[in-house]
């Protein structure tokens, strides 16, 4: 996690997480702002994010999520209430800020159960200098079943030798011929997608201007935008289990966990 000056110093790479937030979600309007054990889902994902990074922000366009980050005593940036993607919000959300950083990693504010060791993974990737963006996979195990795998609410991906994303998909892939469904598990590798994203200050500037691409209309996933434009994806791997809450009933269902 370092770069290098024309004078060969070497000095560490600045990481900043933005956690983007917006109030009026379809399927979970208020969101952010849900209580989890007496706590809001925000002030969770901020606490969890803090522990990893020092330099951490929610970035809003409702007033309700910024006075409720401002009363935690977190920091909290303002945005448009017209970003079409967390990636846009977090962009904005990094042009307000005072000071440099060199790398912004975006959080999702759904994920209340992030572990800092996830965001070191991912700051981990920028150790090689021509990582641009970089995202986490976890492997699926044998204990997940076939629907889990088949499941399109988990994107899938597959990578390359370098560790490098090649395509993303809500469909099993790779498609294991002349085995049946039930063994796929057991002969293949899958990896399903955690995400959050880290991006160089001057990639995610790039991103924002560009146009959506068939592929990620197709599967509604945006970084296949990123691929389709020749952008790299470095791939992180963690053995962590992400719980992300889309729905009330994802929240019933953790707040029974928590019990």
């Amino acid at each position: 996690m370092t770069k290098a000056i024309q004078d060969k110093t070497v000095i560490p790479l600045r990481f900043v997480g933005i956690i983007p937030a917006r109030f009026a979600s379809t399927r979970f309007p208020g969101k952010p702002l849900a209580e989890i054990a007496g706590k809001t889902m925000i002030q969770r994902v901020y606490e969890q994010v803090s522990k990893a990074l020092n330099n951490v922000y929610v970035a809003t366009d409702d007033k309700r999520i910024y006075d409720a980050v401002l009363n935690f005593g977190g920091k909290v940036i303002m945005t448009s209430d017209h970003h079409k993607s967390g990636t846009d919000r977090c962009y904005e959300a990094f042009s307000k800020l005072e000071e440099w950083f060199d790398v912004i990693i975006n959080i999702q504010g759904d994920e209340p159960f992030i572990q800092p060791e996830q965001i070191t993974e991912l700051q981990k990737c920028f150790d090689e200098p021509d990582t641009q963006i970089a995202t986490l996979a976890k492997k699926v195990t044998e204990k997940d079943s076939f629907d889990f795998l088949d499941n399109p609410n988990n994107p899938k991906l597959v990578i390359n030798s370098r560790n490098e994303a090649m395509y993303f998909s809500r469909s099993i892939i790779p498609f294991i011929r002349g085995t049946e469904t039930g063994d796929w598990i057991s002969r293949h590798s899958f990896l399903k997608h955690v995400g959050i994203y880290a991006y160089r200050a001057d990639v995610l500037q790039e991103l924002t201007h560009l146009e959506q691409s068939p592929l990620e209309i197709a599967e509604s996933l945006e970084q296949l935008r990123w691929l389709e434009n020749g952008y790299r994806i470095k791939v992180g791997l963690t053995d962590v289990e992400t719980i992300g809450i889309d729905t009330p009933e994802d929240l019933e269902k953790v707040k029974q966990m928590l019990l």
